[in-house]
């Protein structure tokens, strides 16, 4: 036996396509988000963009969750772009009113999902920060303004917890059968150095502990400790040397299914796998009787996984219906 395997007992969340779900952190939130979202689950993915320390997800869902906060007093205008220092950069305009726009529709739309949502999934990429210089703030993105502009920090623990107790308190009163599972990035984030990193991920990894250990409804998934000791081998990352690979992402996520839904959403992610091929084929003669009655076999056996799953085929059944002959 060569590997380590991390074994995660069931959180008896039983969690399926019924469960809407939120993920908000760093980029490996995405990746489970998009997983997710693939399989037909309702998911609200990163609304916020990449966000990577704690305090500034700890802020924005406790704006979400309708606590007072005013976003254009951390606005930042550079190039002739604006930014919001709480957001990612992807969130920006050469317009501030437009900018201020789009955060209150995403902040809409977060609080709508939290108010349904059965799990909120936070990952944790760092505990490095930036502050600005003249207030001290913790910025979630510095937006490549002038590094004079930020003093950069480990973040404290005592601030960390309490920034999140703040923020959990509000999430329990705003949806009380809400459930935060916590996850630390596998991200490496060496840009800090490999030795600060390590140093990261423990404040992470002792925050998430001592989380979980204090609430019921605070869960934890080693997606970290999956890909530093089950898969220990460069072969399981991107080109980079710090993204876990595709396939690292597929086993991660496999484990993540494993623990925290039902034996039915398992059955369906084999169904509807071979759905999704069927859907993407690409015959050399469209035309042909043969592939005319695959299209109309593919309609009825995906209507019948929409019957059967409750899910919306919209999509899929858009693409089939444009390959029908009239």
């Amino acid at each position: 036996m060569f590997r380590t395997e991390v074994h995660i007992p069931s959180a008896n969340l039983y969690l399926s396509h019924q469960h809407k779900i939120v993920t908000i952190g760093s980029c490996f939130a995405e990746v489970i988000g998009s997983k997710l979202q693939q399989q037909k689950v309702d998911t609200l993915v990163n609304p916020f963009g990449t966000i990577f320390n704690p305090i500034s997800v700890c802020l924005l869902l406790k704006a979400a969750s309708g606590k007072p906060y005013n976003f254009e007093n951390h606005l930042v205008e550079h190039q002739g772009i604006w930014y919001a220092y709480d957001l990612h950069s992807s969130l920006s305009s050469p317009n501030k009113a437009e900018l201020l726009q789009q955060i209150q529709q995403r902040l809409q739309q977060t609080t709508e999902y939290l108010q349904q949502a059965s799990l909120l999934i936070i990952t944790l990429g760092t505990a490095v920060a930036y502050r600005l210089s003249q207030t001290g703030k913790v910025v979630a993105n510095c937006h490549k303004l002038p590094s004079s502009n930020f003093t950069r920090v480990l973040l404290n623990h005592e601030e960390a917890i309490l920034a999140f107790e703040d923020m959990f308190a509000l999430l329990k009163l705003f949806n009380p059968k809400l459930k935060v599972l916590l996850t630390v990035s596998p991200v490496r984030h060496i840009k800090e150095t490999i030795a600060l990193n390590s140093v990261s991920k423990s404040v992470l990894r002792v925050l998430c502990h001592q989380l979980e250990e204090a609430h019921e409804d605070v869960l934890y998934f080693p997606a970290y400790e999956i890909m530093m000791d089950d898969l220990r081998d460069y072969r399981f990352y991107k080109q980079d040397m710090l993204h876990p690979s595709e396939l690292a992402e597929d086993y991660i996520w496999q484990k993540f299914v494993d623990a925290f839904y039902t034996s039915e959403f398992k059955q369906f992610i084999n169904e509807w796998e071979k759905m999704r091929r069927a859907v993407t084929h690409r015959p050399f003669h469209a035309a042909s009787e043969a592939h005319q009655m695959f299209l109309q076999n593919t309609l009825k056996q995906l209507h019948t996984l929409q019957e059967k799953y409750k899910i919306d085929v919209t999509a899929e059944e858009q693409v089939l219906q444009q390959q029908l002959r009239s």
